[in-house]
């Protein structure tokens, strides 16, 4: 049997410029339709401390993304959308980073040790850290899962 074959072997710069390009377009698909889902709950005017409204942001910032996704990469047939998880994952861990290096003060995370601090700023929605203004569910959580949901839809859009 033979294994996968390098990607960029036999490839012009012009066509990994395009390539790369594709990857950014992409990318750039997932957030705008993560900024749909934001517009859509914030035309609602749900309370900020509701448990509600930010698990139901959560949910859609992954479904609504995975549709479209899905929807894109059949249309085009783009092997390239189903990799967009991998800016996700940078994303947030360019976002860990910036919170690792935080100052925590008097308030919710005052003695928090690393791990405790990443949890509560994106993944604990009622007891959260207090840093990055109470934006860690947008720019830790959401904007990757955007992402992932993106090449999740992408690779099931391929496939079928």
């Amino acid at each position: 049997m033979i294994g996968p074959q390098d990607i960029t072997q036999g490839k012009s710069v012009g066509e990994l410029g395009r390539e790369a390009f594709s990857f950014l377009s992409h990318t750039f698909i997932a957030l705008l339709l993560l900024g749909a889902v934001v517009f859509g709950m914030t035309m609602n005017h749900p309370d900020p401390d509701a448990l509600n409204p930010k698990l139901l942001a959560t949910v859609l910032a992954f479904i609504v993304p995975m549709v479209g996704g899905f929807l894109v990469a059949r249309r085009q047939q783009n092997d390239i959308a189903g990799y967009v998880w991998i800016s996700g994952l940078v994303v947030f861990a360019v976002v860990c980073v910036w919170v690792l290096d935080l100052p925590t003060g008097n308030g919710l995370c005052e003695n928090c040790g690393a791990v405790d601090k990443l949890w509560r700023t994106f993944f604990s929605i009622q007891n959260g850290s207090g840093l990055m203004a109470g934006d860690g569910l947008l720019a830790g959580t959401w904007v990757p899962l955007s992402m992932i949901g993106y090449a999740v839809g992408a690779r099931f859009g391929l496939d079928s």
